[in-house]
């Protein structure tokens, strides 16, 4: 079993609760984790013999493409998408962080990671 991470996907996207948000947008960071068999590819030195983490980030982009008020609701639909899109996922862990939230306060960012 092996893991593969993809981290510090950065995004320009209009995710929020607020109508302000959805307008003016903000910096986001996606973090993806993924359980799987890595045995076959690390003997054949083969790209068909693993998971394409090429497609992984295609998925994620998409994603985040699509506009959410809330950081759950963005981490499930990227859980999903990429259960339903890669094979050979065991278990994957999908962390959105909104970069400098607006919430009265200097903030470096607000997360929510979701593992399935």
């Amino acid at each position: 079993m092996g893991l593969i991470r993809i981290e510090d996907m950065e995004f320009y996207a209009f995710h929020g609760h607020y109508r302000e948000e959805q307008i003016v947008g903000n910096h986001f960071m996606v973090d993806v984790a993924i359980e799987t068999d890595t045995d076959r590819a690390g003997k054949s030195d083969e790209l068909r013999d693993t998971l394409n983490y090429q497609t992984a980030y295609i998925v994620v982009k998409r994603e985040m493409e699509i506009n959410s008020k809330l950081l759950e609701h963005i981490a499930t639909r990227i859980l999903n998408a990429l259960y339903n899109e890669l094979s050979g996922v065991r278990k994957a862990t999908v962390k959105v962080s909104k970069l400098n939230p607006v919430m009265g306060g200097r903030i470096g960012r607000v997360s929510v990671e979701i593992t399935r």
